[in-house]
């Protein structure tokens, strides 16, 4: 019977320790949410006799990038912070004493023998603090150019170490007219921006909890 209980609980904290893969792999992104955006080749123009199509680059704008498949260099210029505390405090005492008579009929106690005193005391403090910094540079592509003058970008950098893989991702929208000459933009303007920053290899797995220690953690009341 003891067997049979300790397999039981083994298979139930298996099952346990796989809940966050799964969630995980619900948040798993198509395979092309990052992948580079190719040139949409022009359509054929129709043929008017003119020297000019419609069509063509302005000599003003250089050679900024513009159009579907144009490469920008996103700079992660991204530093947050964040902090919170707070504390509270609480005191109070009372005392109470009667004294009683000492003669005639009603000296039934001693003057020590009735006395009533309290006192409580209460003090709290808490302190969360947070930051986070990214920096460096990753050049992506241009997937959709939008009629208001924003365009989609999007892009992914992979490092391959010798303990691991390292991989950084970005998506968002940008505008033309933040985009410099040497065509590089910093990651503070880029809209509804998706940054992510993933590794895996021994050095991540390092830095993780075994399936186990997740199961007691997630059971223990402490």
């Amino acid at each position: 019977m003891l067997r049979k209980r300790s397999k039981y609980l083994l298979g139930v904290a298996f099952a346990l320790a796989l809940v966050p893969v799964g969630a995980a792999a619900k948040d798993k992104l198509p395979p092309d949410a990052f992948a580079a955006a190719t040139p949409v080749p022009p359509a054929p123009l129709p043929g008017n006799g003119s020297i000019f199509q419609g069509s063509y680059t302005p000599l003003t704008s250089g050679g900024r990038a513009g159009q579907v498949g144009d490469i920008v260099t996103i700079q992660l210029v991204e530093r947050t912070a964040a902090t919170k505390s707070n504390a509270a405090g609480t005191q109070r005492d009372g005392n109470i004493g009667l004294t009683p008579p000492t003669t005639g009929p009603l000296s039934l106690f001693n003057p020590s023998d009735i006395a009533m005193g309290g006192g409580q005391q209460f003090k709290g403090k808490g302190d969360a603090s947070q930051s986070n910094a990214l920096s460096g540079e990753v050049s992506v592509t241009i997937a959709a150019v939008y009629p208001n003058g924003t365009m989609l970008v999007r892009g992914e950098k992979l490092l391959t170490l010798n303990r691991g893989d390292e991989r950084v991702q970005i998506s968002g929208i940008i505008r033309a007219i933040d985009i410099g000459p040497d065509n590089r933009i910093l990651s503070t303007r880029v809209a509804d921006a998706n940054i992510r920053y993933v590794g895996k290899g021994e050095i991540a797995r390092a830095s993780q909890q075994g399936w186990l220690q997740r199961f007691f953690s997630i059971i223990s009341p402490f």
